[in-house]
């Protein structure tokens, strides 16, 4: 297949790229705007590829998506193109708007045009692959349940709310024009290249420099956790054997608790990077618990039952070793975290209204 991925050179999406040149023989063009997360240094190991390009671009501009969907011809589209970090969707909810919302509008209407030129057989195999959060579904909290492909949204940040809209714009698409889409649903992803504004990368730089390891409230709020590279073999699974209009929901079974999240990476350093900063005597020292996140979530967990039914997927890392993997690749990876850490962020506290908590 060839495969045009909006957003590859984030989080998921260089996850999604490396697995689809290293293990299949898919043909791969990355659109992406390259934004403060998106680093293609995690993209490395594939660049020099035959089967892999990248054209640095916005999803917005819609003219020059239709000229790159013309000249490349894709057989799908996997969407991971979006502004995805809640704190700095209390910061600033425009360019989320703009992006997950605006963005989403301006592909679907691109690929739309596109489609329409593809003779009836093709028409019938293409595939807009739409990747979307758990969040979209809202809280968790007092209820012993998990979220189905069937949930309600109830979408609590401006982040989710404009991950919300964009499933919603998806879905019409497909009932209006009959473009042939599919959506997933995924939890919380950690793994190997992640930008350190989230939890468990900046829980890891924050330890090994020996600053204060911020932990939102009381640090019972409760999150499933996806390592990435199942969720890259997940995506695969999904646009090449789904079904046209359903919805799949990712998970990987790993319900923990932010604090013993970070307690975990406390233990895995104490281990694996015995050596601690002047001053520290344990990791674990440098826990500090900080004012909540505003409209903070509770308790976010997946049923990842109807895509281990219909597709055969499970997870192959648990929580335990998921971590280990991580921790190990941060541990051999300063200077590229380095190099991010140079950038747009160094660590400071997003989203708390009165930026009065500095968490580095």
């Amino acid at each position: 297949m060839r495969i045009l991925i909006s957003g590859g050179a984030g989080f998921i999406g260089s996850a999604l790229i490396r697995h689809l040149i290293l293990d299949t023989e898919h043909q791969v063009l990355n659109l992406d705007k390259l934004t403060y997360a998106g680093n293609l240094e995690s993209l490395s190991s594939i660049d020099h590829d035959s089967r892999y390009e990248f054209v640095q671009a916005d999803i917005v501009d819609q003219p020059t998506v239709s000229a790159v969907l013309a000249r490349f011809k894709p057989d799908a589209i996997m969407h991971l193109a979006a502004e995805s970090h809640v704190d700095r969707s209390i910061d600033g909810p425009a360019d989320f708007i703009q992006t997950n919302i605006v963005g989403t509008y301006s592909l679907l209407e691109a690929t739309r045009a596109y489609w329409q030129t593809l003779p009836e057989a093709q028409k019938r195999a293409f595939r807009f692959h739409h990747v979307s959060t758990d969040e979209v579904y809202g809280d968790l909290h007092g209820v012993d349940d998990l979220f189905t492909e069937t949930t309600a949204y109830a979408p609590s940040s401006p982040y989710s709310a404009s991950k919300a809209a964009s499933d919603h714009l998806v879905r019409a698409w497909q009932r209006t024009y009959g473009l042939p889409v599919l959506l997933t649903n995924c939890s919380n992803n950690y793994g190997p290249f992640h930008f350190p504004e989230k939890l468990i990368p900046l829980v890891i730089l924050n330890a090994l420099a020996g600053k204060p390891l911020p932990v939102y409230g009381d640090g019972q709020q409760v999150r499933d956790w996806l390592y990435v590279e199942d969720h890259a073999r997940a995506l695969l699974k999904v646009v090449t054997e789904g079904v046209v209009g359903e919805t799949y929901n990712i998970g990987g079974h790993n319900e923990q608790k932010n604090i013993e999240v970070v307690r975990s990476i406390c233990a895995l350093l104490e281990e694996l990077a015995p050596h601690k900063p002047e001053g520290v005597a344990g990791y674990a020292d440098l826990i500090t618990f900080v004012k909540d996140r505003p409209g903070h979530d509770l308790r976010y967990a997946i049923d990842a039952g109807k895509i281990e039914r219909e597709l055969g997927w499970t997870p192959q890392e648990t929580f335990e070793t998921g971590l280990r993997k991580t921790v190990l690749w941060y541990l051999e990876n300063l200077l590229w975290c380095r190099r991010v850490q140079d950038g747009s962020y160094q660590g400071e506290r997003l989203g708390s209204l009165d930026n009065q908590d500095v968490i580095a």
